[in-house]
């Protein structure tokens, strides 16, 4: 009898949504897809990819995409726009800007960019730790005012970080601190242990975390929970010497407070990689704090790395999808991230 031939399998179909105005570090272009797809070519075969810059064909693509990538996207009607759809990957590590998640329809899995940051993040928050232990912001200001200032240190072997939020970011800050023979003490909402960090606690422990910190370093997701975590009450239970550290989002501290506090000489320093809104606008007294250092957004996005990592993710889930595996960095809906 002759063979039947089976039918070719359908394609799978990926859409991915970039904004051309963005900086070029988040951007998808046909040469980086191509590239990726060369690092998976078993994989990529089996995918029939599309890249939109703008919203023309958005709709277009929705009606038989099994995957969006992307970071902002119209979610109105989403049911019927995206009838196949199988997961959307935002390519951040944050999905605040998505919350309510009532638009999701059940059975879209949302996965984000967790683990791409990782090594960037962790050489950042090393950096920010040792400026700010050297009183880098203090002699950078007097260098601009022509002042000659002899500013001793000690060193940060023996000093105590405290990452508030151990998820990759955190761990890779956590890892680069016992390196330079720093102890770790971490918080987490589930509390339970990380290799990385000599003492974990739960949320309900953090102000006596906050007594023991000579650094505060912020990895921590910003949902309804931890919006407004370290307030002016959380930042007095900070040391006189201790320096201060956000990597996360700008709503989890109260800045104000944390201007005041600089400005007042009760807290040692601080570096800020995250505003609301950004950019920042020229009015913000933040740009006239002493003893603060602003980096615009720019602390865990590696330049070269960031978006071919993605995407590796991004086949290793369209991988994971055709084998009918668990897909990698799937959000809990229920704890926003």
């Amino acid at each position: 009898m002759p063979r039947r031939h089976r039918p070719p399998s359908r394609p799978f179909r990926l859409h991915l949504q970039s904004n051309p105005k963005a900086p070029p570090v988040f951007q998808v272009t046909p040469e980086r897809y191509a590239e990726a797809a060369a690092r998976h070519p078993q994989v990529a075969k089996r995918v029939k990819a599309t890249i939109g810059t703008d919203w023309d064909a958005f709709d277009a693509a929705m009606v038989d995409a099994d995957a969006l990538a992307g970071f902002y996207f119209p979610h109105d009607r989403f049911a019927e726009r995206a009838p196949k759809l199988k997961w959307i990957h935002i390519w951040g590590a944050g999905v605040e800007h998505l919350v309510p998640f009532d638009w999701l329809r059940r059975g879209i899995a949302l996965i984000n960019n967790s683990g791409v940051h990782a090594q960037k993040a962790g050489e950042f928050a090393m950096m920010a730790i040792l400026m700010l232990n050297n009183a880098m912001p203090t002699l950078a200001a007097n260098q601009r005012s022509k002042v000659w200032d002899e500013i001793f240190s000690t060193s940060v072997a023996g000093k105590t970080l405290a990452v508030v939020g151990v998820g990759a970011m955190g761990r890779a800050a956590a890892r680069r601190a016992r390196q330079f023979d720093m102890r770790v003490i971490g918080v987490r909402r589930s509390g339970r242990p990380r290799r990385e960090v000599d003492e974990m606690f739960g949320l309900d422990a953090l102000d006596g975390v906050l007594a023991r910190a000579d650094f505060l370093l912020l990895t921590i997701p910003l949902t309804r929970e931890t919006e407004g975590l370290i307030g002016r009450r959380e930042l007095d239970l900070l040391k006189p010497t201790a320096c201060l550290i956000n990597m996360s989002r700008a709503k989890i501290v109260d800045y104000d407070a944390l201007g005041d506090k600089l400005t007042a000489g009760t807290l040692k320093g601080a570096l800020a990689d995250v505003f609301d809104p950004e950019p920042l606008p020229a009015n913000s007294r933040l740009w006239r704090t002493p003893n603060f250092v602003m980096t615009p957004h720019v602390g865990s996005d590696d330049n070269d790395a960031y978006m071919p990592k993605t995407l590796d993710l991004i086949f290793e889930n369209i991988d994971r999808q055709l084998r009918g595996r668990p897909l990698r960095n799937r959000v809990r809906l229920s704890r926003e991230y």
